[in-house]
């Protein structure tokens, strides 16, 4: 009898063993996914600020756009002065 519960505490002690060593694989597989996760939480708002720095960027450049398009049509309406300005001045010569 005395050499069963031996053997019974044997295979408890070993089966005690392997479970904590599972639980040590299984904290360790949490820790790995929780790392992962906060990871993904942090490209990901890396990722929110980067597309809010291009869209000021592009209402940057829209803008910017919209100025040298005036500045455009402006220069354009001064030559279109000039040249009829000149046109007159030769006609009247």
């Amino acid at each position: 009898f005395f050499a069963e519960i031996v053997e019974f505490q044997k295979i408890v002690g070993s089966l005690i063993e392997l479970v904590d060593q599972l639980a040590k694989a299984a904290e360790s597989e949490k820790m790995k996914a929780i790392g992962a996760r906060n990871l993904l939480k942090s490209i990901a708002k890396q990722r929110e600020a980067q597309e809010q720095q291009l869209q000021a960027l592009i209402a940057e450049k829209k803008v910017q756009l919209e100025r040298y398009q005036i500045e455009y049509e402006t220069l354009c309406k001064i030559e279109a002065d000039q040249n009829e300005f000149i046109d007159q001045f030769i006609f009247q010569k």
